[in-house]
């Protein structure tokens, strides 16, 4: 079954299912700036608009528009700063 998941006031939403690759989540995000922790690897991919990004031990942002993926190791913290509503899907291994 599928689990919904909110964070940072509702400003971000996600629901989680499973797919053959492995667990995975679609959610949106609400202009703002986030900062999440990983516990596995995750690929996210976003599905509309753009997400900007620092990764982990990257000191410039870099950003990132629909169908583009990038991936977060494990066990490290990233920022996203959204400019307009955004969608996701975030594969984790």
């Amino acid at each position: 079954m599928f689990k919904t998941n909110e964070y940072f006031d509702g400003k971000v939403k996600s629901i989680a299912f499973q797919t053959t690759d492995g667990p995975a989540t679609l959610g949106v995000m609400a202009p703002g700036e986030y900062e999440f922790g990983t516990s596995t690897v995750e690929y996210m991919t976003v599905v509309s608009g753009e997400m900007v990004v620092l990764l982990p031990n990257e000191t410039e942002w870099k950003t990132y528009k629909e169908f583009d993926t990038f991936m977060v190791p494990k066990d490290t913290k990233f920022k996203l700063k959204i400019e307009v509503d955004a969608a996701y899907r975030c594969l984790y291994k």
